[in-house]
């Protein structure tokens, strides 16, 4: 009932369009998802499993089997089940809590709507009823349900637009067409019902960009790959609507075939604390192992005298059997130095840090409501460990925006603003945008501060006019008119849309395209260009070139690329231009603007009918097709003419400068994966302040094998030997969480426990409800609050030291010397907690004149003590005081109190007469002056050397966090410091390359007509707003991290 029969490997696909029948014989799975891991009936059974399989909760579970043998039984069983049981409960609740949010995120998905063809009617289905063979209708912004064959679509050719950024990150969009057979059914219902095509197909796998089968309809076979193919998890866009045949569903389509199953990940401190937790677990072996041998040789030598008094038989108790049942009996009552409880302390701590990640304001989006989110309560103190950031590019460091900011036409800059003494100013909002009169379908909006190129166009500049024509022709954008009657233009390429806008807006708009021509508006006037020839972008060429002829006939080339590129094609007359251009380019690079070179080329009418020819040729060549084509794009490409350059801003987002420099600052080392080509990279680089003018020697590494790698990283270290190079440290908010739980194990180790030996049978100092509640009740909470809600300096001081980070890098703060430093620490205390009373209860009466060195009083005393040592040290290690801490650490102690009262009451004792004998005991112990004065001498010998140590240690050798905690009391009285005036940035001298994030293939789309609608017609604009520069707070912040620095301590120096 709960388990269905295994289904047999697949090694292909055989699926038939619009048959049940026909696809249920190969058991192929519905679109349900699943990514939860229980249900009612197997949660106990699974989570016990998974829980058990943690060494800490089997050592408690078989310590609970020892305790039920009478023999070795030292203490109750109920002083290890009440621990083991709240654990596995607190945990098994985590869990659960944990699974019913991935059902309830199974649920949403699985009853998502969709439009499923039906007995030749569109039904709405919920995406887990979808099975393979349906057909399903997507419209405009749908999320894909399932692996789609492609059969039809609104757009020219079947043609469909989809963003695969739930898939690989890219939110450009990427272009699906359909089988020409197929894309003929349309949006006929009828004839779609009548499909009945069969794809042999691969069988389900997880490689996105490869797919491979076979579809066979009315007697034909057509070959499918991975561009006839919609994955779910894609979103359909700039498309009306499509049909779609399921090939795989729910765990077979490829995006779930990626998701795996989740690996548990363990963080340094889990580690740490496992190998130190078998270290205690070897040192209680070694312990009991001592201890046994010496109930061997006591049992031997001394204990046969109470043989005859305890009535036993010769031989019915030998020494050494002695010695193995005092073994076990020894691991019962010292089981406590293994800190079961400490597992559920950090599981909480954690779980209250990721409460405060997703409550965070200063994480909180509200450009699209989006908080932090803490996906996982188990990695949030490896925050404050990082060593190295792996960030993408594209979406993450920028917003994939590209603004028109600047361009060079004929040797002089357009774009740069001045002002009235003919100096070059910033850019502000405070300067009149121009005013696009020229093209009444500009963008108002669009920020343009220079006047000057209006100017030109107005007084018909052929230079000028020829640059913006280049733009409005040479280009892969699609267009076509919204409900409003607005032009907006499909864009492969963030770059392009770019330029085509900047063009549009001053005045040569891009009106709408065929496989053989090209329309723009020239200042009002429509122009058609016959389209001749596309020359193709691609990663190598860099750059794409467009020939067309011109209503006078004339045929033209206008191409647009790197500038390393296309200057080496350049007719020689244009040097000197050449030279300016370069200078121009530089300039722009140095304020962090992608930049592109652009050119022409007059062609002869005989010269490109014989060129064309050639192509033709090559087009149907089979061998070396490819070459031959390329080569014949050089030959054409030559002796080109120079018309300028353009600038364009790829917008960082925002708060990334401050950022990338508050990480660098924390000894980070930063990575940007990108697969742009390397000139952008290193522009990047520049602009969101990776890479700086300060840097003497920036590297590049091009090897393409792990050999040519490490030769070359090997010679930038020899070159930088010598050199004087210094890191800075940084911080970010969560540096105190790894110290935090460090507090926890301090506060474990601290508990030990005692026995005394009465005639050979071990007894432990500790009343057995006193160490089952200690960990639970007496000091957790105090522990649980100072791990959650302790900060050692504010978050303003810690984004303002950056230093701060470096100890949890270093791991300074939990380490082994740590653990054997609170080791020593623990043994102190229980020596001072056992032997001050001990020797102060030797041979003393009571005030009542009655001897008060019994066995109870001895054990309230030491009790008392603990907790209040425990308590008194949890309050000395809290730096932030919360009303939360005040109430769980003073009010453990009156718990303690409490409680320690009730079970010593006469109405416990008339209830659970054996359970609690010990009526009286803690109200005429405490209430005898000598025992407050013991245990007062008791808590100061326990905590003194502590404070002692910690004074001395503050004063004499003070950690920047002391600096800053005194800093931080003496700013309390202090005025604030006035903010300092931003100093304005110098330009960067690096150079710029080719920036245009492209893809190849959209040439051949653009002539082959496949993407053209019928007809076309206005654009639309509305670029954002201009970067914001914040180097001046970089300076601010490394200055006003000196600063405060130094202001701590004149005699300590520390170096940013």
């Amino acid at each position: 009932m709960f388990c269905s029969k295994k289904k047999s490997l697949e090694v292909e696909r055989i699926v038939k369009a619009n048959d049940h029948e026909y696809n249920e014989k190969y058991q192929y799975t519905d679109n349900r998802i699943h990514t939860c891991k229980y249900n009612i009936l197997t949660f106990l059974p699974i989570n016990l499993f998974e829980q058990f399989q943690r060494v800490a909760n089997v050592y408690f579970l078989f310590l609970l089997i020892l305790q039920l043998i009478p023999e070795i039984s030292s203490l109750t069983w109920f002083t290890t089940i009440v621990p083991l049981v709240l654990v596995v409960t607190m945990t098994a609740v985590k869990d659960a809590t944990d699974d019913y949010f991935r059902h309830k995120s199974d649920n949403q998905v699985n009853n998502r709507q969709s439009e499923v063809l039906i007995d030749s009617k569109l039904q709405n289905e919920k995406w887990m009823n979808v099975k393979v063979g349906d057909i399903i209708k997507l419209e405009n912004n749908q999320f894909v349900a399932a692996d789609l064959l492609l059969l039809s679509s609104s757009e020219p050719h079947g043609l469909c637009y989809i963003e695969t950024a739930e898939l690989d990150g890219e939110t450009n969009l990427k272009v699906r067409h359909a089988l020409s057979v197929t894309s003929e059914l349309g949006a006929d219902i009828s004839r779609l019902a009548k499909f009945d095509g069969i794809v042999v197909c691969e069988a389900p796998n997880n490689k996105l960009d490869k797919f491979t089968g076979v579809l066979s309809w009315k007697g034909s076979e057509h070959s499918l790959n991975n561009e006839k193919i919609i994955l779910r998890g894609c979103v359909l866009r700039n498309t009306s609507w499509c049909f779609g045949m399921v090939i795989f569903a729910g765990p077979d389509t490829k995006l779930m075939q990626n998701s795996g199953k989740t690996k548990f990940k363990r963080t340094s401190i889990d580690r740490l604390m496992n190998t130190l937790v078998l270290w205690i677990f070897g040192f209680l072996i070694c312990l009991g192992i001592i201890l046994a041998i010496g109930n061997s040789i006591w049992e031997n030598q001394v204990g046969d005298q109470f043989r005859t008094f305890l009535f036993w038989n010769e031989g019915e108790k030998n020494s050494v059997f002695s010695g193995f049942l005092t073994f076990w009996s020894y691991i019962i009552i010292l089981n406590t130095v293994v800190p079961i409880s400490l597992y559920v302390s950090v599981e909480v701590i954690r779980l209250g840090h990721s409460y405060f990640i997703n409550w965070d304001r200063k994480m909180y989006y509200s450009g699209k409501a989006t908080p932090a989110q803490a996906r996982t309560t188990t990695l949030n103190e490896e925050l404050g460990q990082i060593e190295y950031v792996f960030s993408d590019k594209t979406g993450t460091l920028t917003e994939n925006i590209m603004t028109f900011k600047k361009c060079s036409i004929n040797g002089r800059i357009y774009g740069e603003v001045h002002d009235v003494l003919g100096q070059k100013t910033d850019m502000t909002k405070k300067k009149e945008a121009v005013g696009f009169s020229v093209s009444p379908q500009a963008d108002r909006t669009f920020p343009f501060f220079d006047h000057h190129l209006m100017e030109s166009i107005k007084m018909g500049d052929p230079k000028v006019h020829e640059f913006l024509r280049l733009l409005a022709l040479c280009h892969t954008v699609m267009s076509e008119e919204n409900s409003a009657g607005e032009l907006i233009y499909q864009v492969q390429s963030p770059d392009e849309g770019a330029l085509v806008t900047a063009a549009k807006n001053l005045g040569f708009i891009f009106k709408s395209r065929t496989p053989e021509t090209i329309t723009i508006e020239e200042l009002g006037t429509l122009v058609t260009y016959q389209l001749l020839a596309f020359l193709d972008f691609n990663n190598f060429r860099k750059r794409m070139s467009v020939i067309v002829r011109n209503p006078e006939g004339q045929i033209k080339l206008y191409s647009k690329g790197a500038d390393t590129i296309l200057f080496e094609r350049l007719h020689p007359s244009n040097e000197d231009l050449l030279t300016l251009t370069s200078d121009h380019l530089s300039e722009f690079a140095g304020e962090g603007l992608r930049t592109l070179a652009i050119a022409y080329r007059d062609l002869d009418d005989k010269y490109f009918k014989e060129w064309h020819k050639m192509l033709e040729d090559a087009n149907a060549a089979v061998d070396e097709r490819d070459e031959r084509i390329a080569g014949l794009y050089e030959e054409i490409e030559r002796d080109l003419m120079l018309l300028g350059a353009t600038a364009v801003e790829d917008k960082l987002q925002e708060g990334v400068i401050e950022t990338v420099t508050s990480l660098s600052l924390a000894n980070i080392k930063i990575w940007v994966l990108t697969g742009d080509k390397q000139e952008t990279a290193i522009n990047i680089g520049y602009a969101c302040n990776m890479l700086t003018d300060d840097m003497n020697d920036v590297f590049i590494i091009a090897g393409n094998t792990a050999v040519e790698v490490r030769e070359e990283l090997r010679k930038a270290k020899e070159n930088l030997f010598g050199q004087n190079r210094s890191f800075s440290n940084g911080h970010v908010v969560f540096e105190k969480k790894q110290p935090l739980e460090l507090d926890s194990v301090v506060e474990e180790t601290v508990t030990g426990d005692y026995a005394l030996i009465i005639n050979g049978h071990s007894l432990t100092v500790y009343d057995q409800w006193f160490i089952t509640l200690f960990n639970i009740v007496y000091t957790s909470l105090p522990v649980l609050a100072m791990g959650i809600f302790d900060q050692d300096v504010n978050d303003q001081n810690s984004m303002d030291c950056p230093q701060l980070y470096k100890p949890g890098q270093l791991n300074l703060l939990f380490n082994k010397h740590k653990f054997f430093i609170c080791v020593a620490h623990g043994i102190y205390t229980s020596l001072a907690l056992f032997f001050i009373p001990y020797g102060a209860f030797y041979n003393v009466a009571g005030e009542d004149g009655q001897h008060i060195a019994d066995y109870q009083s001895f054990a309230v005393t030491m009790a008392t003590s603990l907790v209040i040592v425990v308590s008194v040290q949890i309050a000395l290690d809290t730096s932030y005081w919360t009303i939360i801490n005040h109430v769980f650490v003073w009010g453990s102690i009156a718990t303690y109190f409490s409680i320690l009262l009730i079970m010593h009451s006469n109405g416990l004792f008339g209830i659970f007469p054996r359970q609690f004998p010990f009526v009286g005991n803690a109200r005429h112990s405490l209430t005898q002056k000598c025992i407050w004065l013991v245990i007062l001498l008791t808590i100061v010998a326990s905590v003194m050397p502590v404070v002692a140590f910690r004074f001395l240690k503050v004063d004499l050798f003070p950690t920047l966090s002391d600096q800053i905690r005194q800093w931080q009391k003496a700013q309390k009285k202090a005025r604030p410091l006035r903010s300092r005036k931003p100093q304005t940035r110098r330009s960067s001298s690096r150079r710029s390359g080719y920036a245009f994030a492209h893809q190849e293939g959209y040439g051949e789309l653009i002539t082959s007509g496949k993407n053209m609608r019928a007809k076309y017609p206005p654009p639309t604009s509305g670029l954002e707003k201009t970067l914001y520069n914040s180097t001046s707070w970089i300076e601010n912040l490394c200055k006003k991290t000196t600063d405060t620095v130094s202001s701590f301590s004149q005699d300590k120096t520390v170096k940013l």
